[in-house]
C-alpha cells in the first residue's frame, strides 16, 4: 500500500470523459454529478426533495437489483437477502417517470425549487448500495470535497465574531484559513460557548442559531465540557449511521427486526440563556430524524421511549433486558454506545434473570425493580398476559449455559452481530463481550466525540482490536498534527510528542501518528480534539484511521510519559498471569502518586474473584516491567521513581464509580471508566478507589 493517496486533481474516465457520480433518487431517476464538489453542493442545497431523497435513499428497481446481487454475495447459503425483501416491497417503475432518462443537475443551489416531499414518501425504504455509491463518490476525490466543505463552513459563518476577530475577512480558501485562524483547544472557545449558553444570540460562533448545548461525559478530565450543538450535527450523525449500516448490512444482512439497544437518555437542564443542555447522544435521540432513521436501517429499539429516557438507570437497564426477552425472536442487533454498557447489561442479567422470568411468567412488572410510573405504564403494555412458556424457555436456555458463555446468541437466536464502540478505553471490555457473544461477530461502531463525527467503520468484518475508521470528507474540515517520537525512538503513542505543522486530510502518511484537528458546522474552528490516531491506509483518497489513545491522559512522575494505551498494554500483559488461574480484571485505573518522594505509579484492579498473594505479586511485578517508556525504565533503575503499587479493590468498586458519575448527571451510555485519576481532576473518584482497597502489593521487578 502506498504511503499517500493517488493524486486526483481531475476525475476522468480512460477515454478522457468526465467521471460521473450518481445517486439513485426517489425510485424514478438518478441524479448525476461530474465532480464531488457538485455532490456536496447538492447535499447542502435547499431542496427538501433532494435532501429527503439523500437521507432515505429510495431505490429504483435497478438499484435494488444491484443491492440484491451484492447482498447475496455476503449472505449465508440459502438466506434471503435484505435487498430482496426490500425490492419485493418496492412498486415497479411505470409510466412517464420510468421512461424519463437520467438528468444532469447543473442548477446553482439558489435556482433549485423548495419542493416538499409528501409525508408518506419519507420512509419508503433504505438502499444500502445507494449509500455506498454516494460514499464512493465522496471519497474518490476527498481533497476536492474537503475544499468545498471548508468553503461552505466559512461562507456560511463569515459574519461571526470568532472569524471576524481573526481577520479572515470573508475568505474561504484553506491557505487563508490556516494563516488567520490559530489552532484552538476547548479552553480557547469556552468563553464564547459560555456567552451563547447565557443567552447571547448574536452570531458568536455560527450564523445559524445554536439550538442546544452538548455536555461531554466528564469521565476523561474530571469535569464536563460545554459544546455547541445544532441541526448540522444531527445531519452528520444520520449520515454516519446510514453509511456504517450500509457496509454492515452488506457483510451481515439484516431482515426486518429490532435492535436490543442499551441506550439511555441523560438529565437535561436549561441554561441561563434558555438553551437545553444535555449530552450529545441525548440531543440526537430527541431529534426528529432519529427514530425514522433507526427504523429505516433496521435498528428500531425493542424498548419504548419511556425506558430510554427513564429517570433511573437501574430501572431502565432492567426494562431493556425484559423488552429484549419479549421480542427475543425479532432481535437482529445487540448494541450500545460503548462496549462497557453491553458488558454491564449482561453482568446484570446474570444476577436478575430469574426475576425477569418471574415477571414474564406472571405477566406483571416487578413492583420493587421498577417504580417509575411512566416506565411501568410503557413496559406493562408489552406484558398483557402471563407467558409461562416464554419464561420456561428463557430459564431452560440459561440453565444450559456454561459460565454464561454465548448468552447473547442463546437468548437472541436471530441476532446477527453485537455493535458498539470497542476501541480506545473500551478495548478492555472486548474479551468479556466476546465471551457473552459466543461466536457472534463483534462490530466496532463509528468514530466520533461530543464535538463531532470523524469516520465510519466500512470494514465491519475486521475484529474490533484492528478496526479502522474511514473519514467522511463532507462532515467537517479535517487537519492532522504530525506527532513524532521523542528521545529514545519509542512509538509515537508511547512517549512525549514533537509536533509539526498540521497537514490536510489527503496529505497524511500511512503508518504515522497524528492528533486530529476538526472544523465543524457547529462553530468549532481548527479545534484540537486531543485524540491520537494512526493512519492505517486509504479508502480511495480518504484516510483510514486507527484510534490509539487520548493524548492528554498521561502517567508521569518526572521525565517518564506513559499514555492510556501504554497502561492498557501493561494491564493486558499482567492479566495473562491471571488468565492461567481462570481470573480476569473486571476494570482498572491508575494514579501517579507524588505525595512522597520518590513518586510512584499506582494501579487499581478489580477482579472477578479472589486471587492468592503469590499470583498478585507476580502481576504487580509484570505491570512494572511492562511500562517500557525509556524515561520510566531509566528512572526506575536510578530509583528516581519508586516501585509500582498494585491496589486490589473490593468487587463492586467500579460500580460505585459509575454511580458517582451518574450522580453528577453523566449518562451511563457515555460512561468510560477513568484510566488515570488525579487529586485535581478526579478527586472524588480517587477517594472511591482508595476506599475500596483490600490488598496492596509493591513491585520487586527492579530490586
Amino acid at each position: 500500500m502506498s504511503s499517500s493517496p493517488p493524486s486526483q486533481p481531475e476525475l476522468a474516465e480512460p477515454d478522457g470523459s468526465s467521471k460521473v457520480n450518481s445517486v439513485p433518487c426517489n425510485g424514478e431517476r438518478e441524479l448525476l454529478f461530474t465532480k464531488p464538489a457538485q455532490l456536496v453542493a447538492w447535499q447542502s442545497g435547499p431542496s427538501a426533495l433532494a435532501r429527503a431523497c439523500l437521507s432515505l435513499y429510495i431505490c429504483s428497481s435497478e438499484a435494488a437489483g444491484q443491492a440484491r446481487q451484492s447482498s447475496a454475495r455476503h449472505a449465508a447459503p440459502g438466506a434471503t437477502s435484505n435487498a430482496e425483501q426490500q425490492a419485493s416491497r418496492l412498486p415497479p417503475l411505470s409510466g412517464p417517470a420510468a421512461a424519463s432518462p437520467p438528468r444532469r443537475v447543473e442548477q446553482s443551489r439558489a435556482e433549485w425549487p423548495d419542493m416538499k416531499m409528501p409525508e408518506s414518501k419519507r420512509s419508503e425504504g433504505f438502499c444500502g448500495e445507494a449509500v455506498i455509491t454516494e460514499f464512493e463518490a465522496l471519497t474518490r476525490d476527498a481533497a476536492a470535497v474537503q475544499r468545498e466543505t471548508l468553503r461552505r463552513i466559512l461562507a456560511d459563518n463569515a459574519g461571526t465574531e470568532y472569524l471576524r476577530d481573526r481577520g479572515l475577512a470573508g475568505r474561504t480558501d484553506a491557505a487563508s484559513f490556516r494563516a488567520c485562524v490559530p489552532l484552538a483547544t476547548h479552553a480557547d472557545v469556552e468563553p464564547y460557548i459560555a456567552r451563547i449558553a447565557d443567552g447571547d444570540t448574536s452570531p458568536v460562533l455560527t450564523a445559524r442559531p445554536i439550538t442546544s448545548i452538548s455536555l461531554s461525559s466528564g469521565t476523561t478530565q474530571g469535569k464536563r465540557k460545554y459544546l455547541p450543538f445544532n441541526q448540522e450535527l444531527v445531519k452528520s450523525t444520520m449520515q454516519i449511521y446510514r453509511t456504517s449500516y450500509a457496509f454492515r448490512n452488506r457483510a451481515f444482512p439484516v431482515e426486518d427486526g429490532k435492535a436490543l439497544q442499551f441506550i439511555y437518555g441523560s438529565r437535561q437542564f436549561t441554561t441561563k440563556g434558555g438553551l437545553t443542555a444535555t449530552t450529545a447522544t441525548t440531543n440526537v435521540y430527541r431529534s426528529e430524524e432519529f427514530i425514522p432513521t433507526m427504523r429505516a436501517i433496521q435498528s428500531q429499539a425493542c424498548s419504548p421511549d419511556a425506558v430510554i429516557f427513564g429517570p433511573d438507570f437501574a430501572q431502565s437497564l432492567y426494562c431493556h433486558l425484559l423488552c429484549g426477552l419479549l421480542f427475543a425472536d425479532e432481535v437482529r442487533i445487540v448494541s450500545a454506545t460503548f462496549a462497557h454498557s453491553v458488558v454491564l447489561a449482561f453482568q446484570t442479567f446474570e444476577r436478575v434473570w430469574e426475576e425477569l422470568c418471574a415477571d414474564i411468567r406472571a405477566g406483571a412488572l416487578s413492583a420493587t425493580r421498577v417504580t417509575s410510573p411512566a416506565v411501568r405504564r410503557a413496559v406493562s403494555a408489552l406484558l398483557p398476559a402471563p407467558n409461562p412458556a416464554l419464561a420456561d424457555e428463557v430459564a431452560r436456555r440459561c440453565a444450559a449455559l456454561s459460565n454464561w458463555y454465548g448468552v447473547i446468541p442463546a437468548l437472541f437466536p436471530n441476532a446477527r452481530y453485537v455493535h458498539g464502540i470497542m476501541t480506545g478505553s473500551m478495548e478492555h471490555y472486548v474479551k468479556k463481550l466476546r465471551h457473552y457473544a459466543g461466536g457472534l461477530p463483534l462490530v466496532a461502531a463509528e468514530y466520533g466525540a461530543s464535538e463531532g463525527w470523524v469516520g465510519a467503520n466500512v470494514e465491519p468484518e475486521t475484529p474490533p482490536e484492528s478496526a479502522t475508521f474511514t473519514v467522511l470528507p463532507n462532515i467537517g474540515y479535517f487537519e492532522f498534527i504530525p506527532l513524532k517520537a521523542g528521545d529514545g525512538g519509542a512509538a509515537a503513542s508511547d512517549t512525549c510528542f514533537a509536533e509539526a505543522e498540521p497537514v490536510g486530510l489527503t496529505e497524511v502518511t500511512v503508518g504515522e501518528h497524528y492528533e486530529v484537528v476538526m472544523t465543524t458546522f457547529a462553530g468549532l474552528y481548527r479545534y484540537r480534539l486531543g485524540d491520537v490516531v494512526k493512519v492505517a491506509g486509504f479508502y480511495n483518497s480518504t484516510p483510514k484511521l486507527k484510534f490509539v489513545c487520548r493524548r492528554n491522559l498521561m502517567l508521569s512522575i518526572n521525565i517518564d510519559k506513559n499514555s492510556e494505551h501504554d497502561l492498557q498494554l501493561a494491564v493486558d500483559s499482567a492479566a495473562k498471569i491471571l488468565a492461567a488461574e481462570k481470573l480476569e480484571v473486571v476494570d482498572y485505573s491508575s494514579h501517579a502518586d507524588v505525595s512522597r518522594d520518590p513518586g510512584h505509579y499506582v494501579v487499581f484492579w478489580e477482579l472477578n474473584a479472589e486471587a492468592n498473594g503469590d499470583v498478585l505479586q507476580s502481576c504487580c511485578d509484570e505491570l512494572d516491567r511492562a511500562f517500557t517508556d525509556p524515561g520510566y525504565v531509566g528512572s526506575r533503575k536510578a530509583a528516581a521513581i519508586g516501585p509500582l503499587e498494585l491496589r486490589v479493590l473490593q468487587r463492586g468498586t467500579f460500580q460505585k464509580v459509575l454511580r458517582h458519575y451518574l450522580s453528577l448527571g453523566a449518562p451511563v451510555s457515555q460512561f468510560k471508566s477513568p484510566r488515570c485519576v488525579g487529586r485535581s481532576n478526579n478527586s472524588g473518584v480517587l477517594q472511591i478507589l482508595s476506599g475500596g482497597v483490600v490488598k496492596v502489593f509493591f513491585s520487586a521487578a527492579y530490586d
